[in-house]
């Protein structure tokens, strides 16, 4: 199993997130881009950091937001979200690479990716972004997204993440943040979730239905209060649970 999480969103002197507690318990690490957070020295830093603890670098990518931190969804065309992929993409793997690293998969970030688990027309320019820029770059995205099914019918290998410390709705899609009890906070239910989700395949859902969930990768959150301990608690009992860590890519 896959352990990843959203690192070098950061900006200038304002810091967001624990990354350096963090990476030591990631497999990947999605590095934002510039759009919705980040900047060119974070990205640095950030790509250095992971390739000196030989974590996977993914390019996490978001609207042009910064304002927002990318959690508001923009109607762009699709030559601009075409344009805006492929220069984040372009950014961070020249970043990447002036570090001995490497851009191993995609991820979409806020409002783009919960907007391309159906949105087609903009799920189609993200893939086509990606298609251009590396034919066979790997993509991870929430399971049965249209994302994922138009990245898979171009040709790219794709891959589903879940979420250990998020409510599902019986039907398999997260309860939005926005509601209560959207994110689960106890370090040990957290990290039960995880090892059920990595052993067996399958998450509660709110009603207290078991819902399959077949996922190559765990998202843990490292941009909230106590997230660290939360992420430390699920490696722990993934690895007691004799579950084998590993990227995907």
């Amino acid at each position: 199993m896959d352990l990843n999480a959203d690192l070098g969103e950061s900006f200038g002197t304002w810091t967001m997130g624990e990354d350096a507690a963090m990476f030591p318990l990631l497999t990947s690490a999605s590095v934002a881009c510039g759009m919705h957070a980040g900047d060119p020295v974070t990205m640095l830093d950030t790509c250095r950091a992971a390739y000196e603890l030989d974590v996977n670098v993914g390019a996490h990518l978001g609207y042009p937001d910064l304002a927002g931190f990318g959690l508001r969804s923009l109607d762009m065309t699709f030559d601009d979200l075409f344009g805006a992929v492929l220069y984040q993409l372009g950014a961070l793997d020249g970043v990447a690479h002036a570090v001995g690293a490497s851009v191993d998969y995609v991820k979409l970030h806020g409002a783009l990716y919960d907007r391309t688990v159906r949105d087609t027309e903009q799920a189609s320019a993200v893939i086509a972004a990606i298609q251009a820029y590396d034919p066979g770059l790997p993509v991870l995205g929430f399971p049965g997204s249209a994302l994922l099914e138009i990245a898979r019918d171009a040709g790219h290998p794709v891959f589903a993440e879940a979420f250990a410390d998020r409510a599902y709705f019986p039907d398999g899609t997260l309860v939005p943040r926005t509601e209560e009890g959207a994110v689960l906070l106890d370090a040990g239910q957290v990290a039960e979730r995880a090892v059920r989700l990595a052993t067996k395949g399958e998450v509660e859902a709110v009603d207290g239905s078991m819902i399959v969930v077949r996922a190559d990768s765990l998202c843990l959150r490292g941009d909230t209060p106590g997230s660290v301990s939360v992420a430390a608690a699920v490696r722990a009992g993934l690895e007691a649970a004799g579950v084998e860590l590993e990227s995907f890519a």
